[in-house]
């Protein structure tokens, strides 16, 4: 079953917990089987029943849905709302978000004056030389910041969601290709029908082509995907820790005598309460921070234009590109080296992309353009000026260059701009979580929903204690903000290359965008990140491993739990049942159906999973009305309360399927009646599309009283079906009404655990018998994550053996 709903109790025991009538009953289940063959396994399908085709599904027209969706969010509380269909921002709207992007987004790219020319490495830098790292920064600045990221790369949102899983998920909802995610992720055809799903293309590119037959090309994609999230991990450790630990080191330009054990000190406590106040959310220290970085804009290009006027009126001829190759001509290797810390001015820009869910598209092009942009420009101009005069002072130029009158005062806006900086990767890293959660690939964790109108500001308590932990490592390990820049640049490079590769995959499948801009796009940015990543991989060994160490830690635990719930997946798959194998099994085990509704979650969207079989051949019974229910995380960010639920017969009487859909940032909430009641008025739906259910009350009370009805109930049935006396869809009608009034339902899930065969390779058994479990019991409970009332709650464990 879903991961989102799976695994509850550890070993082999069937546990039956109930506080409200039902009694407990213990017994132990382990089911020793063998694992079919591949062959077999291919002959699954990912489509829904056909017993259940799309065409029995009744719906409401369009526009009456559109129509009915202001009530049913307001009336719904547990449904995130999306931004396309309840917020409608105007000039003023996108002004307000642009002002909260300064506190969150743009903190990182913006306070890199800090640090680049410090850990620029040059014993007695000449004029053309600084005339030439100021005209990389500028047009680093400009093609990659201003061009690739505003301009190109937003473009390629997710319905305003971005990162390196928003553009994969883009892509599935256009190629069959997310199958390696998991075949519960595959694409349905039915999916085409929401109202946030965009429609794939009939352009059948070679691309796609490829990407959908090739399974090498298809686990390139995800393997590089799942890497890029991993490196903005490791980005969100290292921003906070060179952030924080450059800006307080400014206090021994003034007061030489401060050790910098002390500013180590310093810095860690600054950072840890930098980590606790992400518990209030990104709005609030949106706004608490936004002001800050307002001032730190506003001051520093002030400072950049008194050091220009004073030291070097005609800075800005270093725009011209010829004093890039000029920078080459005279320092060779070292010039090469020196990108490496150069490269630094553009750290921050991911996350323009990566932080899109908190914000607009708008917004972020509006702050980064018309402020962002223009005082980092002049910033550097203005350090670069102080430089030419001041050359000695290249270690310190940032604290240096500020007049002694303000120092003070600019060194705490520098240091709070320097916590704030901390902020862009940190949001960046939950966003990314949760995308990589509900599309299978990361372990679960809390999150929890900072804002009621910003569906994408989320806050995870685990992975926040665990960036701060990492991060105050890294301070007390590198001890100053050089040989952390040495590690940074590293994750950064990749990241990008990352969103290159990505964006033209998205140009080639989804934009149909004319081959010639594709490869100057491609060829243009490959480039210069990949100069730049020959460069910083030559920090490697003086840090740079850091950010891989990081990296490929969280890449091996998305690898193990990916493949290990792919694995539990196609062993549930091939021991799913029948409809008829069910019918029979109820008949031969004679088995009472108990009043009530039952819901048994389960991953398997074909078939009646091997639970229920499990649960019937023990406890001997089934509910009146059982619902086979599988929680599907679908490519788009959020699904319509009108659109989420999807139902149907499977075959039997009684036993009805349900896929609840959720886009990747919607959050499942059942421990009220909500989610219930949905899944009933969908199903009277469905039965009785044209007539009034108020028409069945009559055969609602016949089957409360103490008619032969009411007593068919409860009798031992002899067969699979209960046959009602009556019309049979008004007494399907009244039969599911009032087993629906009689009790609260009963929530059934499932513990799934795999252990070796005897002919299970030795890395198999590894993978999933010993890392994949280890993941699988340190993780986040699934009734947490769905919030079953435990009253309700039954669970069930079944061993397999592949």
């Amino acid at each position: 079953m879903q991961d989102n709903i799976e695994d509850v109790e550890v070993g082999s025991k069937f546990q039956f917990d109930n506080v409200s009538g039902i009694s407990t009953l213990n017994a132990e289940t382990t089911l020793a089987r063998r694992m079919p063959t591949q062959q077999a396994l291919q002959e699954h399908r990912t489509e829904l029943p056909t017993a259940d085709p799309d065409s029995n599904l009744r719906r409401s027209p369009l526009s009456i849905e559109r129509e009915a969706i202001a009530p049913v969010f307001k009336e719904q509380k547990y449904m995130t709302e999306y931004k396309a269909w309840v917020q409608n921002y105007g000039k003023w709207g996108n002004l307000v978000l642009a002002y909260q992007t300064l506190g969150v987004v743009y903190g990182d790219l913006g306070t890199s004056p800090l640090y680049v020319f410090p850990t620029v490495s040059m014993s007695s830098p000449q004029e053309e030389d600084l005339l030439g790292i100021l005209s990389i920064i500028f047009w680093t600045l400009t093609l990659m910041g201003l061009l690739k990221y505003v301009f190109i790369v937003l473009q390629a949102d997710d319905h305003g969601e971005g990162g390196t899983f928003a553009l994969y998920s883009k892509l599935c909802r256009h190629t069959k290709i997310n199958v390696n995610a998991g075949q519960q992720y595959s694409r349905l055809d039915s999916d085409m029908n929401l109202s946030h799903y965009d429609k794939p293309k009939t352009l059948r590119s070679k691309t796609k082509q490829l990407l959908e037959t090739s399974k090498a090309a298809q686990n390139i994609l995800l393997f590089v995907v799942m890497m890029g999230t991993c490196m903005v991990m490791g980005d969100g450790v290292l921003t906070p820790a060179i952030s924080v630990l450059s800006a307080i080191g400014g206090i021994k330009s003034e007061e030489s005598a401060i050790s910098q054990t002390v500013v180590i000190v310093i810095s860690s406590v600054v950072l840890v309460a930098l980590f606790l106040l992400q518990s209030r959310g990104t709005s609030k220290v949106s706004f608490l921070f936004s002001p800050i970085m307002i001032a730190w804009f506003v001051t520093t290009p002030m400072i950049g234009a008194y050091n220009i006027h004073k030291f070097y009126p005609g800075i800005f001829k270093a725009l011209s590109p010829h004093y890039i190759i000029r920078f080459f001509q005279r320092n060779d290797k070292d010039g090469w080296v020196n990108l490496g810390a150069i490269f630094l001015c553009i750290t921050g820009a991911e996350a323009m992309f990566a932080d899109l869910g908190h914000f607009n598209k708008q917004a972020i092009q509006i702050a980064f353009s018309t402020m962002v942009y223009p005082s980092l420009i002049i910033t550097y101009a203005g350090e670069a000026a102080y430089l030419i005069k001041h050359p000695e002072n290249l270690g310190d130029a940032y604290f240096k260059s500020i007049p002694r009158p303000i120092y003070w005062p600019m060194f705490i806006i520098s240091t709070l701009a320097a916590i704030v900086a901390s902020q862009a990767l940190i949001s960046a890293t939950f966003s990314i979580i949760k995308q990589s959660m509900a599309l299978g690939c990361f372990p679960r964790v809390k999150l929890i929903h900072t804002s009621k109108k910003e569906e994408g500001q989320i806050y995870s308590p685990e992975i926040n204690y665990i960036l701060m932990v990492l991060c105050l490592a890294i301070v007390i390990g590198f001890r100053n903000g050089t040989q952390i820049g040495n590690a940074f640049g590293v994750a950064v490079v990749f990241v990008m290359i990352i969103t290159t590769f990505l964006v033209t995959i998205v140009m080639l499948v989804i934009w149909s965008t004319p081959w010639p801009v594709i490869l100057l796009y491609f060829i243009t940015y490959l480039t210069i990140e990949g100069v730049y990543m020959t460069s910083v991989l030559n920090k490697v060994p003086q840090g740079g491993w850091v950010p891989f160490a990081i990296s490929a830690f969280f890449l091996l635990v998305m690898l193990i739990w990916n493949s290990g719930r792919k694995k539990k997946y196609q062993v549930e798959a091939m021991h799913k049942i029948s409809s008829g194998e069910l019918s029979l099994q109820i008949s031969n085990l004679g088995a009472v159906r108990t009043p009530g509704i039952c819901f048994f979650y389960s991953e398997l969207i074909h078939g009646v999973p091997p639970i229920i079989s499990q649960y019937v051949k023990i406890v001997g019974s089934v509910h009146e009305i059982v619902i086979i229910t599988n929680i599907r995380f679908i490519p788009v960010t959020t699904v319509l309360p009108s659109e989420r639920i999807y139902v149907g017969r499977k075959g039997v009487q009684g036993i009805y399927w349900c896929v609840a859909r959720y886009g990747y940032m919607d959050i499942i909430d059942l421990e009220g009646k909500e989610f219930v009641d949905q899944v009933i008025e969908k199903l009277t739906e469905y039965i009785t599309p044209n007539e009034d259910p108020s028409n069945y009350e009559s055969s609602v009370q016949k089957l409360s009283g103490n008619s032969e009805n009411s007593q068919l109930v409860n009798q031992k049935s002899t067969s699979a079906t209960i046959f009602l006396e009556g019309n049979s869809t008004q007494m399907e009608i009244a039969k599911l009404q009032h087993a629906h009034k009689k009790d609260a339902a009963v929530h059934v899930v499932g513990k799934v655990t795999l252990i070796s065969g005897k002919n299970t390779s030795w890395v198999e058994g590894i993978l999933v018998e010993n890392l994949y479990r280890l993941l699988q019991n340190s993780c986040r409970s699934s009734i947490a994550a769905l919030r079953i009332p435990p009253s309700r709650l039954l669970q069930v464990g079944m061993v397999y053996e592949l």
